[in-house]
């Protein structure tokens, strides 16, 4: 793959498409980033994003990882030392994710966030901002149910990070969309340019298909499964034999998470996917392509146990790394 389609690999949306084309025209020496709370163990929205940061790694990006540790603590997160010995923890899980640690800067928040010059720059966008759009903006990711005055000021500091880590890509899941079309409607009343922006998929809920996998509701899949953990999940995860989404009696639009996990997670990281079948079924089938591997389920070729089987033991390979890791 060229610099653009490296970029561009399941990504839900760009913001814009002609910048994201200038960046991959000389893609060596841009920066990336991502920002996490540190809020404990690597789970696979992390792990969708990291895989994103991989592939601009090979693209011939340098990688910024935000451990927001004052965005955390403004979430409700926990203490400050409690929030920072939980982003140590992290920085060690994405590096046995993948990252490449001689190409990826980790920076907490608290390093810059307290700066004079970011503080005056943080209260012109106050100044720039309406209490509702702020609100707007933070509406999908914020801790609890009742409005902060802190839930107003955090995505107003996102949208500052991009400026002060001098990034070239500001990357998140599209639950970031608005925090990212935040910063570029207000960071040129600053005096800044705003910001090209790369937002990737969100996994649909594992057991139903329905609206987003969460860390807090339902079932996810996280750096401290075992290998029995992961298989069970997988194996009772929604799979119907295709990838259309179809509604269901509520009107609800369901998902496949076992296909969306083998086109964002599986395929990026393995060249090749061999499904284990036994000879009296047809013997192993080999893909080394989603679309191929999804057609052949629509088709009934590949049976949908026989696909969740293959995903339990390639993400249990994923995770193996950083579940070591948590081990110590």
């Amino acid at each position: 793959m060229d610099a653009y389609e490296l970029i561009m690999r399941n990504a839900s949306e760009v913001v814009t498409e002609e910048e994201v084309r200038e960046l991959a025209d000389d893609p060596d020496g841009k920066r990336a980033y991502v920002g996490y709370e540190p809020s404990g163990v690597l789970h696979i929205g992390h792990m969708l994003t990291a895989t994103k940061l991989i592939d601009l790694q090979d693209a011939g990006f340098e990688v910024t990882v935000l451990l927001a540790d004052v965005h955390a603590y403004l979430n409700d997160k926990g203490t400050f030392e409690e929030i920072e010995a939980t982003a140590e923890r992290m920085k060690e899980q994405f590096i046995a994710y993948g990252l490449d640690e001689e190409k990826t800067e980790f920076v907490l928040g608290s390093e810059f966030q307290f700066d004079r010059e970011y503080v005056l720059d943080l209260h012109g966008l106050e100044l720039e901002t309406t209490l509702a759009r702020a609100e707007r903006a933070m509406a999908e990711i914020k801790s609890g149910d009742s409005v902060k005055v802190s839930q107003a000021v955090y995505p107003l500091m996102q949208a500052l990070d991009i400026v002060y880590l001098d990034v070239d890509l500001a990357i998140g899941g599209m639950e970031q969309r608005k925090v990212h079309m935040l910063a570029r409607d207000t960071l040129p009343s600053i005096g800044e340019d705003a910001p090209t922006c790369l937002h990737t998929p969100l996994i649909a809920d594992l057991g139903t298909g329905i609206g987003k996998m969460s860390s807090s509701e339902g079932v996810t899949i996280s750096m401290e499964d075992d290998t029995d953990a992961i298989t069970e999940k997988v194996n009772s995860a929604f799979c119907p034999p295709t990838g259309d989404p179809e509604p269901d009696n509520d009107g609800n639009e369901r998902e496949n998470p076992v296909l969306q996990i083998f086109e964002y997670h599986i395929f990026p990281r393995f060249e090749t996917i061999v499904i284990e079948r036994p000879k009296k079924y047809g013997g192993d089938l080999e893909y080394t392509s989603y679309d191929s591997l999804e057609g052949d389920l629509e088709s009934g070729e590949l049976h949908p146990m026989d696909a969740k089987g293959a995903l339990a033991r390639y993400l249990d390979t994923l995770i193996e790394p950083g579940r070591k890791q948590l081990k110590g």
